[in-house]
């Protein structure tokens, strides 16, 4: 089978994580993928495995699951310690035929238990740690039985227990039902649950795949994004499809990256944004650890310019690109745009993209006031395509307040450029009286503050815009330095420096700005 062969499949009969492998396979079975970690559940598989070995381990998994009783239709919540068996679990919970719910390992006992509750008795599948987590919550009340992959606990089975099950038959789910299931960031509250299909998950590979298409060779790719992640589904089936040897990261430090990267000299890098810019600092090392790196890919928040002028200039690379997506959970790719190194850092950061080719999404600019959108008056960004996800579970009718017809509301804010670029200003919870774009000045800022490692700007109590700050090494700042720089915001409070630790982030490190405005609001409540 042919890579291009089975992508039209998947295009046809839709994207079931749990056949993945095994056609992937088919492809090619001496794909190579490589962790930076072992295996938590195959601690004795190593570092190094083909897709064909990834496979069987796929399959051996879906056996015990079977075997410890879960059964097609039924809900699996799978909240485990990050490693990247998590993926491998969620395949073979799907091969059997049953919903996989993901849960980032990030969530606190109490988020998690709300969300396993709303899930209605499902199975939840996890680890010893996060049972401790778990420690008081009545599991027994909502879950239907508790199964760890590592790490033995009273009133759970071990899927060691289950080695050596005699293999079973996968189970295809319909093209249009759940088959999928993970949540929002939760940066407005409790996260809500995302519901993925065979079908919408096989559409969301198309404008990656085009992207791929224009690698001469099978060269490494690295992937470092939440293993629970959607994005996570689309990341592993392109590069397994494309033949390209995967290397999966879980480690962040910059130090362990760099070495991976040396190691592996992956072409193209897949990160999360906050991820780069924790990394820009490699682009001094004298090793040249992005050196290989010809594709920068993002495809979960705008990335600051100055973050892709620094990765580009890193790389030896003829016609280095970085290449954004602008999109989330509920509607996957919508746009997107490729920077190269000559023009990165004099980049709008708040130019996302235009539309992709036929085929992909579309996406609109609706007024908020009965006003043409522009800069001067940012309207609501809506997208409509068949990759939309289906419902959020448990919640349709707040998924229904979304919809209007073919059209999803995103809940950020913008406008479009004659040409038809989308500027993406601001989520809408998040908009500040007085200043035109919070993301906007942040990138400007932080353009011209090199010591900046964050800024956030959240709204004070009399409603005025206060820069939250972190520094490089939580060092002082230099105030003259700020004012400077700063001189075009008048409207700008004081800022704030907080520790980089004590950021409020979510699962993918995107700020949790409410969260962040919260803590402000308490700060000064105390001082008063």
């Amino acid at each position: 089978m042919k890579g291009s062969t089975a992508y039209r499949s998947i295009q046809k009969r839709g994207l079931h994580i749990g056949l993945l492998p095994e056609m992937a396979a088919a492809v090619n079975p001496t794909t190579p993928i490589t962790l930076d970690h072992d295996l938590a559940v195959f601690p004795d598989a190593g570092r190094r495995l083909t897709v064909a070995r990834y496979a069987e381990h796929v399959d051996d998994l879906a056996a015990r699951l079977w075997a410890a009783g879960v059964r097609p239709d039924e809900h699996v919540v799978l909240y485990k310690t990050a490693n990247a068996d998590h993926w491998m679990l969620a395949a073979a919970v799907s091969r059997i035929g049953a919903v996989v719910v993901n849960l980032s390992p990030t969530l606190d006992a109490a988020t998690a238990a709300v969300l396993i509750e709303r899930v209605h008795r499902p199975t939840l599948l996890t680890d010893g740690a996060k049972l401790d987590v778990l420690a008081e919550v009545p599991l027994a009340d909502i879950t239907r039985r508790v199964i760890t992959s590592a790490g033995d606990r009273p009133g759970a089975r071990s899927l060691a227990e289950f080695a050596g099950s005699p293999r079973v038959r996968p189970v295809v789910r319909p093209i249009d039902e759940a088959a999928v299931i993970t949540h929002t960031s939760g940066t407005t509250g409790t996260p809500k649950l995302v519901v993925h299909t065979p079908r919408t998950q096989a559409i969301r590979l198309l404008p990656q795949w085009r992207l791929l298409s224009l690698a001469r060779k099978k060269q490494p790719v690295a992937i470092h994004i939440p293993f629970v992640h959607s994005r996570m589904v689309a990341a592993m089936s392109l590069a397994l499809l494309k033949e390209f040897p995967v290397l999966l990261m879980k480690e962040a430090a910059p130090a362990d990256v760099a070495e991976q990267l040396i190691e592996h000299r992956p072409w193209l890098i897949e990160a999360l944004p906050n991820s780069l810019m924790e990394w820009e600092g490699l682009a001094e090392d004298p090793r040249a650890p992005f050196g290989p790196v010809k594709v920068f890919s993002s495809t979960f928040d705008a990335i600051h310019p100055g973050t892709m002028s620094k990765l580009l200039n890193a790389s030896d690379r003829r016609g280095a690109l970085f290449f954004q997506i602008y999109g989330q959970s509920e509607v996957g790719p919508a746009v997107g745009r490729a920077y190269f190194r000559s023009l990165a850092h004099k980049a709008n950061g708040r130019c996302v993209g235009w539309a992709m080719p036929k085929g992909a999404a579309r996406v609109r600019v609706v007024s908020r006031d009965g006003r043409t959108p522009s800069e001067t008056n940012p309207g609501f960004i809506e997208v409509a395509w068949d990759g939309l996800a289906k419902t959020y579970f448990a919640e349709q009718q707040r998924y229904d307040t979304n919809r209007d017809g073919e059209w999803w509301r995103t809940g950020d804010v913008g406008y479009r450029t004659k040409l038809g670029c989308l500027h993406m200003l601001d989520r809408e919870v998040d908009m500040i009286p007085g200043v035109r774009s919070s993301l906007e000045v942040e990138d400007v800022v932080l353009g011209r503050l090199d010591e900046l490692s964050e800024l956030v700007l959240v709204e004070g109590p009399d409603s005025e815009p206060i820069p939250v700050i972190c520094t490089d090494g939580d060092r002082p700042l230099d105030r003259a330095r700020w004012r400077t720089a700063v001189a075009d915001f008048p409207q700008l409070g004081e800022p704030v420096q907080i520790p980089q630790a004590e950021l409020p982030r979510t699962a993918t490190l995107k700020v949790q700005r409410n969260a962040l405005a919260h803590w402000f609001q308490e700060q000064l409540t105390d001082r008063t």
